[in-house]
């Protein structure tokens, strides 16, 4: 009786952890776009805290910047099948297509302050839990949930959608 009562609680506990992860991205707030100083605050105000570097998830140009409000992250373009990279060593916390409007995605979690997330691909590369390198090709770009190729890229910083170029470039960490 346990053990049939553990095998279907498992897709139900799936299920909520899906909705979960869906109802995070979504509640998540997004930081106002850089001023003409480009300053949004310090970087690192904690020395001792361990800095993260990403780097860019694909090759292609941006094609659609980050705003705050109708785009948390920015659009890369490309052709279908182009390799989308990971851009920082983590684990992947969310692969699939449950989230409407990111087609098929994935979602990395690098530390308890920094998660990425790559939407819009043609095939996923990697699976929940697999542990994943910086550079690791994730994915293959598509068009999945949008009307033309592209990758959309976000990083959140402690369930915050954060403009991911000053990040990309370095400026950032």
């Amino acid at each position: 009786m346990h053990a049939r009562h553990t095998r279907t609680s498992l897709p139900l506990l799936r299920t909520g952890l899906i909705a979960l992860t869906i109802a995070g991205l979504a509640a998540c707030t997004t930081t106002p776009p850089r001023g003409a100083s480009g300053q949004a605050g310090a970087p690192n105000a904690n020395p001792t805290r361990p800095q993260q570097q990403f780097i860019r998830p694909a090759a292609g140009a941006t094609v659609a910047r980050f705003n705050g409000q109708g785009n948390k992250g920015i659009d890369i373009a490309g052709s279908a099948g182009d390799p989308v990279r990971a851009s920082a060593d983590g684990r992947v916390v969310y692969a699939g297509s449950d989230m409407r409007g990111y087609g098929n995605m994935i979602i990395v979690k690098h530390n308890e302050t920094f998660l990425t997330a790559y939407a819009h691909n043609r095939k996923l590369l990697v699976k929940e839990t697999d542990v994943v390198q910086q550079g690791q090709q994730i994915a293959e770009m598509g068009s999945s949930g949008t009307d033309k190729v592209k990758l959309h890229f976000e990083i959140r910083k402690q369930g915050t959608a954060v403009d991911p170029e000053p990040y990309l470039s370095g400026r950032l960490r």
